[in-house]
């Protein structure tokens, strides 16, 4: 599976992520049943589907406290030469710095508490633009507008960090940016039943074992292609079809603390 990313010479966080995003998507691929490939009900799901993998390893699994004990000695090693006990290379200040909740202009830089604001925003204008009630020459005010409602951020001007950050609209992916939240949303739920079911996956992602995690996957998601409906896979996994307040009670408990 061929996956991309980028990175940042500054910043290994953001790079790490991104790197641990799109190899969910490739264990998705990866996963998919042999004995149906070349057959559409050998394919991937969704979109959404899809989205919900690799979102399940970056925001779900490896944002976890449990990863970042994993990987501060290995990030110390490599970036130090040696384990450290700088505060700033702490368990504690990596997870604060992977947890991070901040307003900014660009989606894909975005937390995952604010990221669901930058969705809102484009299905919002796609769907003026698809009813007829806005043009393509009104994309920059209505970005701006909606960017200063949701996100208190000005645009004006700032085309870049505002209507044209994305390639979608250019490639004519229009309708795609929901599967995003979408994805997020099947990522909480799923994750959710895979700890319920297998009690030991946040124990083994903290010695850095993700065959639990995996081998649950494989079996709940990956190994159904598209032999199921996305209604039905999320029943067949987890007991019942997609509740948004897994993803609610995820980043209260995340960022709020353990509810009562």
């Amino acid at each position: 599976m061929r996956i991309t990313t980028r990175y940042f010479d500054d910043n290994f966080v953001q790079s790490l992520m991104g790197v641990i995003h799109e190899t969910g998507h490739a264990m998705y691929e990866q996963g998919l049943p042999r004995e149906w490939r070349g057959q559409p009900v050998g394919t991937a799901l969704s979109a959404g589907t899809h989205e919900s993998q690799s979102l399940l390893m970056e925001m779900q699994a490896c944002r976890s406290v449990e990863f970042i004990q994993f990987l501060t000695p290995i990030a110390q090693k490599i970036f130090l030469g040696h384990e450290s006990v700088d505060p700033a290379w702490s368990v504690d200040n990596l997870h604060r710095l992977y947890t991070k909740v901040e307003k900014s202009y660009i989606r894909v830089d975005a937390d995952e508490v604010t990221y669901p604001l930058h969705v809102i925003l484009r299905f919002e204008i796609e769907k003026d633009l698809i009813e007829g009630s806005a043009e393509v020459r009104d994309l920059p005010e209505m970005w701006n507008t909606k960017m200063q409602q949701y996100l208190s951020l000005s645009t004006t001007g700032n085309f870049a960090d505002g209507c044209l950050q994305d390639v979608h609209w250019p490639s004519a992916l229009f309708g795609y940016f929901p599967t995003y939240s979408i994805g997020a949303m099947t990522a909480a739920q799923f994750f959710s039943a895979a700890k319920a079911q297998v009690p030991e996956i946040l124990e083994e992602i903290r010695k850095g074992n993700f065959v639990p995690l995996l081998s649950w996957l494989r079996k709940n998601i990956h190994s159904k292609g598209k032999f199921l409906s996305f209604d039905e896979l999320l029943t067949s996994a987890t007991g019942e079809p997609l509740n948004v307040e897994y993803f609610k009670r995820h980043l209260q408990e995340r960022y709020l603390g353990p509810l009562g």
